[in-house]
């Protein structure tokens, strides 16, 4: 099978040398061809340091690489999907199968990221969305990692399944592509947060706090959006939260440990060098949210944060006096 993944950040190359050891002729495209051919000569991503990258992977600048493709890897930054899937377009066939591997929601329009891919390819082909907890330096070294593969058409799934799986990257098939989607896309904003109380200096106490709540919230966006409870609790929902918020690997926790420590979001963003998804996903969450009518405190507040600069002990304070509830029934006593 031909594979070619779109996207040369940590994650698209981590992928792409899975695709490699599982045989099949995979080529990763980087939108700048000086990068690629920087990776060709030394055969590493400075974005994955110390991870050597098979010579039967191709790396390339060169779009061609996407013709007679059998499957694509859609791998940029949430805000170029919409861009890169402009790209792939014409090279696309009805038997094509896209996999979209970035984890956001579309800035003003709310799209989730497959709903993008397909408006710009008319939905000719299948997309699937692969989520998880997966960090690109873990994957990196073939440390055993679980992801499920989602799509309403269940032979795509299994399509997907059978090209990442091998024995230290398992793969789960799920027809939930809303709930999986959300999931991957809603953590990166609780993840900042949680790095926003580890900058505070509170401990575990805190973030247990924190996780579980925002799970709630979380689901309950999900529900509202067609989503199935189940994934929430799942590899894309739970698995990937705690991954997120309790990893150094973590960018939004890394960004929003310096938020708490007194730096501004673009200062924190700045210092971390690379995409915090959670802070675009948090503008992108808020209007959701408001749209659907779904209550979510710990998301509204991170938005505040991120977007008005409101003070973040201020947040603590106000998240931690609200009205007494149900933990279940989420009812507030008179």
């Amino acid at each position: 099978m031909k594979a070619v993944v779109l996207g040369s950040g940590g994650w698209g190359t981590a992928l792409s040398q899975i695709l490699c050891d599982n045989g099949h002729e995979t080529y990763l495209w980087s939108h700048n061809p000086a990068k690629a051919a920087e990776m060709v000569r030394t055969r590493e991503n400075p974005l994955l340091k110390g991870v050597y990258l098979s010579e039967a992977l191709r790396i390339t600048g060169d779009l061609d690489c996407l013709k007679g493709a059998d499957l694509v890897v859609s791998a940029p930054p949430s805000f170029a999907v919409r861009e890169t899937a402009k790209k792939m377009a014409p090279y696309l066939t009805e038997k094509s199968v896209v996999v979209s591997v970035s984890k956001g929601i579309e800035r003003d329009t709310n799209l989730r990221l497959s709903q993008v891919i397909g408006e710009e390819t008319g939905n000719l082909c299948p997309v699937v969305a692969l989520s998880g907890p997966s960090h690109a330096e873990e994957v990196g070294i073939r440390m055993p990692t679980g992801c499920v593969a989602a799509c309403r058409d269940a032979d795509a799934a299994r399509f997907a399944q059978d090209a990442f799986m091998n024995d230290y990257f398992r793969v789960y098939t799920s027809g939930d592509i809303v709930g999986v989607e959300l999931a991957g896309a809603l953590k990166n904003v609780i993840a900042l947060s949680c790095g926003v109380c580890d900058g505070l200096g509170y401990q575990d106490n805190t973030k247990a706090l924190l996780m579980t709540r925002a799970m709630a919230e979380i689901t309950r966006l999900g529900e509202k959006l067609g989503g199935s409870r189940q994934t929430f609790g799942g590899l894309a929902g739970m698995g990937d939260l705690i991954v997120t918020c309790t990893s150094m690997h973590s960018r939004n926790r890394r960004a929003g440990i310096l938020i708490g420590q007194g730096k501004t979001p673009q200062e924190a963003m700045k210092e971390v060098g690379a995409v915090v998804e959670g802070y675009f996903a948090a503008l992108s969450i808020h209007q959701l949210s408001q749209r659907a009518g779904v209550e979510m405190p710990i998301s509204r507040c991170a938005y505040e944060v991120l977007y008005e600069g409101k003070q973040v002990k201020n947040v603590v304070t106000e998240l931690m006096t609200r009205a007494k509830k149900d933990e279940l029934l989420e009812t507030v006593r008179p």
